[in-house]
Protein backbone atom coordinates (compact mmCIF):
# COMPACT_ATOMS: atom_id res chain seq x y z
CA UNK A 1 0.00 0.00 0.00
CA UNK A 2 1.36 3.44 -0.84
CA UNK A 3 0.94 6.24 1.50
CA UNK A 4 0.32 10.12 0.52
CA UNK A 5 3.11 11.46 0.46
CA UNK A 6 4.82 8.29 -1.91
CA UNK A 7 1.71 8.79 -3.84
CA UNK A 8 2.73 12.48 -4.22
CA UNK A 9 6.15 12.25 -5.10
CA UNK A 10 5.26 9.65 -7.57
CA UNK A 11 3.30 11.82 -9.34
CA UNK A 12 5.69 14.77 -9.44
CA UNK A 13 7.99 12.21 -10.80
CA UNK A 14 5.11 11.36 -13.43
CA UNK A 15 4.13 15.45 -14.22
CA UNK A 16 7.70 16.02 -14.32
CA UNK A 17 8.52 13.59 -16.80
CA UNK A 18 5.53 14.91 -18.94
CA UNK A 19 6.79 18.61 -18.81
CA UNK A 20 10.16 17.39 -20.11
CA UNK A 21 9.23 14.80 -22.86
CA UNK A 22 6.51 18.07 -24.01
CA UNK A 23 9.82 20.85 -24.10
CA UNK A 24 9.84 22.56 -20.93
CA UNK A 25 12.91 22.86 -18.90
CA UNK A 26 12.78 21.54 -14.92
CA UNK A 27 13.91 24.69 -12.87
CA UNK A 28 12.95 23.90 -9.59
CA UNK A 29 11.34 21.02 -7.29
CA UNK A 30 9.46 21.17 -4.39
CA UNK A 31 10.72 25.15 -4.32
CA UNK A 32 9.45 26.21 -0.39
CA UNK A 33 8.85 29.78 0.74
CA UNK A 34 7.43 29.61 3.56
CA UNK A 35 5.72 26.39 5.84
CA UNK A 36 2.47 26.62 3.96
CA UNK A 37 3.60 27.91 0.66
CA UNK A 38 5.89 25.53 -1.85
CA UNK A 39 5.28 25.17 -5.45
CA UNK A 40 5.61 22.07 -6.52
CA UNK A 41 7.79 22.24 -10.19
CA UNK A 42 8.98 25.30 -11.46
CA UNK A 43 9.96 25.04 -14.74
CA UNK A 44 9.88 27.02 -18.26
CA UNK A 45 8.62 26.83 -21.38
CA UNK A 46 10.16 28.92 -24.45
CA UNK A 47 10.52 32.43 -22.29
CA UNK A 48 7.34 32.13 -20.43
CA UNK A 49 8.67 30.62 -16.11
CA UNK A 50 6.06 28.29 -15.44
CA UNK A 51 4.95 27.13 -11.78
CA UNK A 52 2.76 24.12 -11.72
CA UNK A 53 0.52 22.31 -8.80
CA UNK A 54 0.54 19.10 -9.32
CA UNK A 55 -2.00 16.75 -7.56
CA UNK A 56 -2.41 12.74 -7.89
CA UNK A 57 -4.85 10.31 -7.69
CA UNK A 58 -5.13 6.76 -7.46
CA UNK A 59 -8.49 6.50 -8.74
CA UNK A 60 -11.37 9.15 -9.10
CA UNK A 61 -12.76 7.56 -6.38
CA UNK A 62 -12.61 10.61 -4.20
CA UNK A 63 -12.95 12.93 -6.73
CA UNK A 64 -10.98 14.52 -9.78
CA UNK A 65 -7.56 15.78 -8.79
CA UNK A 66 -8.25 18.98 -9.93
CA UNK A 67 -11.02 19.33 -6.84
CA UNK A 68 -7.87 20.06 -4.86
CA UNK A 69 -6.51 23.45 -5.96
CA UNK A 70 -9.01 25.37 -4.49
CA UNK A 71 -9.03 28.87 -3.64
CA UNK A 72 -6.60 28.48 -0.45
CA UNK A 73 -4.29 26.30 -2.06
CA UNK A 74 -4.35 28.86 -5.19
CA UNK A 75 -3.58 31.68 -2.51
CA UNK A 76 -1.15 29.67 -0.85
CA UNK A 77 1.03 29.00 -4.33
CA UNK A 78 0.41 32.57 -5.50
CA UNK A 79 2.30 33.88 -1.90
CA UNK A 80 4.87 31.30 -3.14
CA UNK A 81 4.68 32.33 -6.82
CA UNK A 82 5.49 35.70 -5.61
CA UNK A 83 7.59 34.93 -3.00
CA UNK A 84 10.13 33.05 -6.17
CA UNK A 85 9.74 36.42 -8.04
CA UNK A 86 11.12 38.89 -5.46
CA UNK A 87 13.98 36.12 -4.61
CA UNK A 88 15.05 34.92 -7.84
CA UNK A 89 18.28 36.80 -9.46
CA UNK A 90 16.98 36.38 -13.03
CA UNK A 91 13.81 38.58 -13.94
CA UNK A 92 11.37 36.76 -16.23
CA UNK A 93 9.52 38.39 -18.96
CA UNK A 94 5.85 36.33 -18.52
CA UNK A 95 4.76 33.63 -15.97
CA UNK A 96 1.89 31.07 -15.56
CA UNK A 97 0.65 28.77 -12.69
CA UNK A 98 -0.68 25.35 -14.57
CA UNK A 99 -2.07 22.28 -13.19
CA UNK A 100 -1.43 18.97 -13.67
CA UNK A 101 -3.39 15.83 -12.70
CA UNK A 102 -1.92 12.69 -12.43
CA UNK A 103 -4.63 9.99 -12.20
CA UNK A 104 -3.37 6.24 -11.63
CA UNK A 105 0.13 5.18 -10.81
CA UNK A 106 0.61 2.80 -13.26
CA UNK A 107 0.13 3.70 -16.65
CA UNK A 108 -1.05 6.93 -15.89
CA UNK A 109 -3.64 9.70 -17.54
CA UNK A 110 -2.44 12.81 -17.20
CA UNK A 111 -3.91 16.29 -17.62
CA UNK A 112 -2.69 19.50 -17.80
CA UNK A 113 -4.30 22.84 -17.37
CA UNK A 114 -2.45 25.95 -18.27
CA UNK A 115 -2.89 29.66 -16.55
CA UNK A 116 -5.20 29.11 -13.53
CA UNK A 117 -4.11 32.10 -12.09
CA UNK A 118 -4.50 36.11 -12.28
CA UNK A 119 -1.91 38.31 -12.12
Amino acid sequence: MINNIQKGKKGEEIAAQYLIESGYRIIERNWHYSKNAEIDIIAQDNETIVFVEVKTRISLGYGHPFEAINANKIKKVHTAILGYLNSSKKKYKSFRFDGIAVIGLNNPKIEHLKDLGQY
